[in-house]
């Protein structure tokens, strides 16, 4: 189903709502084993009018007595995105009304909302998840000596965030966060890339991350890489792993940068994936 506002789904006891934060303006030249023009012309094809904006979405998921927000968006850093709260609001929760805030990853684009303007936490009564391989690579100092000067921003920000949540901290691994959402490690877009499987009876939904940052190439074409991948092969392995998963087992997918649409199934077609909105 998709409200006047938001897409919302209903999978067992939760209710998953799609949350838009806004876009990343990037460039094509972003993309590895594709060439810009192909891209764009790709993006163009399946209606997408402006080509090298990536979606920017969080997910807000009640049920069992219980308000989880996963990923935060930008915060409104680096001038992109920042409407999460504005969004959160319309949907009829306050920040101090999150329980756990669960973390695919450590960049900027889902951290970024986790403190205000003056460095506090934003979810001051939530409980903050995250795989402990992506806490041990962005507080690692010798990858932050051979960062850019932008990405050592994004080491800056992720041990500032992290700092203020210390005290309400807990590592993630292969058992159930709560009865019913289990986390699914997807290495390779960063170390500790996570995604998080609702599990029921009549069907399941993964909130997959950074699986894909332009769904209609990277489905089609799942070894197109983007620069912010830590490891691209890697990246390019757990993409197609994934989407293979997904088709054959008829999972609901979720993903931060699908767009308002918010979820999709992903479909083999001639041996080739792409992903159906229209559901």
């Amino acid at each position: 189903m998709t409200t006047s506002l938001f897409a919302t789904r209903q999978i067992g006891d939760f209710q998953v709502t799609a949350l838009r934060d806004g876009a990343l303006s990037v460039d094509l030249n972003l993309l590895s084993g594709i060439r810009p023009a192909e891209a764009e012309r790709l993006q163009h094809q399946a209606g997408v009018e402006r080509p090298a904006n990536i979606p920017i979405n969080a997910y807000l998921i009640r049920g069992r007595g219980l308000t989880i927000l996963v990923d935060t968006g930008t915060g409104g850093l680096n001038g992109a995105g920042g409407q999460l709260q504005a969004n959160l609001a319309l949907a009829g929760i306050s920040p101090d009304e999150v329980d756990m805030v669960l973390l695919t990853h450590g960049h900027p684009d889902h951290i970024g909302g986790l403190l205000d303007g003056d460095g506090c936490p934003v979810y001051r009564h939530a409980r903050l998840y995250i795989h402990p391989l992506e806490v041990q690579y962005w507080q690692d100092d010798a990858k932050f000596t051979m960062a850019s000067e932008r990405g050592q921003r994004n080491f800056i920000q992720f041990r500032r965030s992290l700092d203020a949540y210390k005290q309400s901290l807990s590592f993630i691994g292969e058992q159930p966060i709560t009865e019913g959402i289990t986390p699914v490690w997807l290495p390779g877009h960063t170390p500790g890339h996570s995604g998080f499987r609702i599990h029921s009876a009549e069907n399941d939904l993964l909130i997959w991350g950074d699986i894909v940052h332009f769904p209609h190439i990277q489905s089609t074409y799942p070894d197109v890489s983007i620069a912010f991948d830590v490891c691209a092969i890697q990246a390019g392995e757990t993409r197609k792993k994934i989407l293979a998963r997904a088709a054959e087992e008829k999972w609901l997918i979720a993903g931060m940068h699908l767009g308002p649409a918010g979820f999709a199934r992903v479909e083999n077609v001639a041996g080739e994936y792409r992903l159906d909105y229209s559901e």
